[in-house]
């Protein structure tokens, strides 16, 4: 691009600041890093004969492991730093600049994304306070559903109703169904009749809406008289399968369809398109990276947006002003060139108050993230990301680099008809258009990695560009969390495993970004890729220490030794730091508690299966896929989610990994309490076994809901009796097992 030199008169469009208490926050690193070292003297001097030497060696191996792993996850806590956009200097300066926006939505299965979830995520955005004639929405249908194309023609005719209507009346948030969830119809504007009187119009629109997309997605067909109003449901004519078909591509909105394309108040509305792209068995469609990357050519021909906004079809925007937001980073005269990506959180809508199954992770989004943003920038998560286009499409960054905003912004095609506009794109989308060609591997999103999000942001950090993470006090995006155990742990394991999958793949943050990003950027990747080979210290931990609770062998110095100290610091220090931590991002004790439970249950069941099944797939015996967390839930789930009863309800093999610990651990506490109580010196052994007492008792104590679920309750989320039974037989036979071989 041709240069533009930074003005006389600049002035920033952001302003970045450092958190308070870094002094204090380094301080205390300082001194627990120290702790953490005499720990490791311990073990070394300290090392036993025959009788519990390799326990002991495990505990040294693991706490090793857990003392660098620690420095990793400081890096991220180094450093933070807070954005803050200044929206209204921006509307001053370059109202009349503002770049095209381009919105890319994806789903892939109906059944498990409802239609009416993700139409009310495309009407949220299409109604963004920006230049409407400027926005550009696109759905990429991977399920290739006719229900979903009907529910989206039928949103871009409610759409000429709801955007007028969010504008006059500054509606917020600007997805119908959590805005009428969040008002009262009846009491909204009482002093406004007029008002009112719009408000009840638009929400008899809606509501026959949704029920004539509901009928429709019960029926599994759309009505005849729908499918002979529109040209665009003849593609699904030759139709064959979601794994088998032509590309579908409608352009729905657009401007030069003037009979189409204004809303009822005679202003024009965003270009909306849909698209399924072409699918056939023999090719691969490498899942939503190749859904990105088709989105991405399909666009560059209609509209061309220069920023691209990613979401998930389950986030629907909830501040209006977000795309405003993010052009303060990309339009900086000062910075803005640099910045390939500006990332939001991912938050959600249904989190319960004490955030049952950690959904929010809090340390990620309120704590970690600015500390990455402090290095160059925060990880690509796959949603809510704005993105400049050039860095998506593999361009270097480069000092001579700037931005141009005066330059005209045209599509390829723009003089050509919407058919015409049609056809030629419909090409972009084929299964052999990438073949022989860059896309996947220096162009576009990444393949073969079930994270293709967070190794494509490195990739482009890499490049030479950074990012910027803003989390405003208005959440951007709202989404779907899952609402029970499972679905919360088979999503860290996708995560986990993918990001070990980069760890050891040839974009390994360890190697390949040596030199490229920062090392405490370098340091922050390693900590999420290392995930998964986590496991093995934590199950080592929640095992070894409890069973050599049978036999009285300590692991850990006793109560009176000096060497206790570095021990009781660490453990205090850093549950106190982790809970002031958690409380200060805005979470409660008992949220707090939740999310130690879910740390446990992560490391020992997701992580577990995910450095498995990723050293399985080196190994060639199997294959990565992509897991769709389910959008869709029983009542009664629903029920017992919002009083925050934790949801089985299903056999899995981590369910029995969990249900095994928490019986052994339970049995080896009950033990050691039998002997405490029974014996002359019962106390007397305890207290050289106080940690080891302590541990044992704390993994017994929170897994408080897994022994309800395994014996106490009677409801559909309980645990199957086939997998207590089994986890019981296989916890008794390491007990028993473990006490007669000593």
């Amino acid at each position: 691009m041709t240069g533009m030199g930074r003005s006389s008169e600049y002035s920033p469009l952001f302003e970045t600041k450092r958190s308070k208490g870094r002094v204090m926050r380094r301080s205390f690193a300082t001194s627990f890093f120290v702790s953490i070292c005499f720990i490791w003297i311990y073990r070394f001097i300290h090392l036993p004969g025959e009788v519990g030497k390799w326990a002991w060696l495990g505990l040294l191996g693991s706490e090793l492991w857990f003392g660098l792993y620690w420095l990793l996850t400081q890096a991220l806590r180094w450093n933070l730093v807070f954005r803050r956009p200044f929206t209204n200097k921006l509307s001053r300066s370059y109202e009349n600049k503002l770049p095209r926006v381009d919105i890319f939505v994806c789903t892939a299965d109906p059944e498990i994304e409802p239609p009416m979830m993700v139409i009310n995520t495309m009407l949220s955005v299409m109604a963004y306070d920006y230049p409407l004639e400027k926005l550009s929405v696109y759905l990429s249908d991977d399920g290739g559903s006719e229900i979903t194309f009907y529910s989206l023609l039928e949103a871009s005719t409610f759409a000429k109703h709801w955007i007028p209507f969010c504008k006059r009346f500054q509606v917020e948030p600007r997805a119908p169904a959590s805005y009428f969830n969040s008002i009262n119809v009846s009491e909204a504007y009482a002093n406004k009749p007029d008002h009112a009187k719009e408000l009840a119009t638009i929400k008899k629109l809606y509501d026959e809406m949704e029920r004539r997309i509901e009928e429709a997605t019960k029926l599994g067909r759309v009505p005849k008289e729908a499918r002979l109003k529109h040209k665009g449901f003849s593609f699904w004519d030759s139709y064959s399968s979601p794994r088998d078909h032509d590309t579908i591509l409608q352009i729905l909105l657009h401007k030069k369809d003037p009979n189409n394309s204004k809303d009822v108040d005679g202003f024009v509305m965003p270009t909306l398109v849909y698209l399924a792209r072409e699918k056939r068995h023999q090719y691969p469609h490498n899942f939503k990276a190749g859904a990105m990357n088709s989105l991405l050519r399909v666009s560059s021909n209609i509209s061309n947006g220069r920023i691209i906004l990613n979401l998930d079809c389950d986030m629907y925007s909830n501040n209006s002003q977000s795309v405003r937001d993010a052009l303060c980073f990309f339009m900086d005269e000062e910075k803005g060139h640099e910045i390939a990506f500006v990332q939001f959180p991912q938050n959600f809508e249904n989190v319960t108050k004490n955030d049952l199954y950690s959904n929010a992770v809090l340390s990620i989004s309120e704590v970690e993230f600015h500390g990455a943003d402090g290095y160059g920038g925060p990880l690509y998560i796959g949603t809510g990301c704005f993105h400049k286009r050039d860095s998506l499409l593999g361009m270097k960054f480069s000092d001579q680099y700037r931005n141009d905003w005066n330059s005209s912004e045209s599509g390829q095609f723009i003089e050509a008809s919407l058919q015409e506009l049609e056809d030629k794109s419909k090409a972009l989308a084929s299964c052999t258009y990438e073949e022989n060609t860059q896309w996947g591997k220096e162009i576009g999103l990444k393949y073969g990695c079930p994270v293709e999000d967070v190794i494509t942001g490195l990739s482009i950090q890499c490049q030479g560009w950074k990012s910027v993470y803003y989390n405003p006090p208005r959440k951007a995006f709202l989404g779907v969390a899952p609402t029970t155990l499972l679905q919360a742990l088979v999503q860290h394991k996708r995560w986990s495993e993918g990001d070990f999958q980069i760890l050891l793949s040839k974009y390994s943050p360890a190697w390949y970004a040596h030199g490229r990003i920062s090392l405490g950027l370098q340091m922050g990747y390693c900590r999420y890729c290392l995930w998964a080979p986590n496991s093995l210290a934590v199950l080592y931990y929640s095992i070894i220490p409890s069973i050599y609770l049978l036999k009285g062998i300590p692991l850990f110095p006793k109560m009176s030794s000096p060497w206790f100290i570095p021990f009781a610091y660490v453990i205090l220090g850093e549950t106190t730091y982790d809970l002031v931590e958690f409380l200060l991002s805005g979470g409660t004790f008992q949220g707090w508690w939740n999310d130690l439970r879910i740390w446990l249950y992560k490391r020992t069941s997701s992580y577990l299966f995910a450095f498995i099944d990723t050293i399985l797939k080196l190994l060639g015996f199997t294959d990565s896929a992509f897991t769709i967390t389910a959008k869709v839930v029983d009542e009664d789930v629903s029920k017992r989610y919002e009083k925050e009863i934790m949801e089985f309800g299903a056999s899995s093999p981590m369910f029995t990994i969990l249900a095994t610990l928490a019986l052994l651990n339970l049995f080896c506490f009950l033990s050691v309490l039998k002997d405490t109580v029974l014996r002359e010196d019962g106390f007397g052994a305890c207290e050289k076994m106080v940690l080891q007492v302590l541990l044992c008792g704390f993994l017994v104590l929170i897994n408080l809901p897994l022994y309800q679920g395994l014996f106490l309750r009677k409801d559909k989320g309980k645990l199957p009796s086939s997998l207590a039974i089994k986890s019981t037989a296989l916890a008794l036979s390491v007990f028993v097992s473990f006490k007669a071989l000593y």
